[in-house]
């Protein structure tokens, strides 16, 4: 298997990168905050996706599963719905970056690749 790295700079890269960023730093700051296992799990998964999308040859395969970069963003923005319902003792700041971190990454998946929506001009 080969793994190379290489991005090609779109709108679509950027609104993953930087819903995976504030997914990160969301579980960073609900990781402090004491809600520490699921904190963890979303720090591994943002990390996993950020990693998924700059390498090339990404994905990662544990056992039979096949965890690639839409998935990653599937079980992340899942994570960050839990996180939203269980609240924890998080800043009003803290909600914001869930809710912005969830829209981004459900943008990316509807518009980004292997696109579930083609809008030309935007992503074809």
């Amino acid at each position: 298997m080969e793994i190379t790295f290489g991005f090609a700079l779109t709108l679509m890269f950027i609104v993953a990168a930087v819903g995976g960023v504030l997914a990160l730093v969301d579980g960073v700051i609900r990781a402090r905050g004491g809600a520490a296992v699921l904190a963890v799990v979303e720090i591994i998964v943002a990390v996993l996706f950020l990693l998924s999308l700059f390498i090339k040859g990404f994905p990662i395969v544990i056992g039979g599963a096949e965890f690639t970069t839409p998935l990653l963003a599937l079980i992340l923005v899942i994570i960050l719905l839990i996180q939203l319902a269980l609240r924890g003792t998080t800043r009003r700041g803290g909600v914001a970056l869930t809710l912005i971190a969830i829209i981004l990454l459900v943008i990316w998946f509807v518009f980004g690749d292997g696109a579930r929506v083609n809008i030309p001009g935007v992503n074809a």
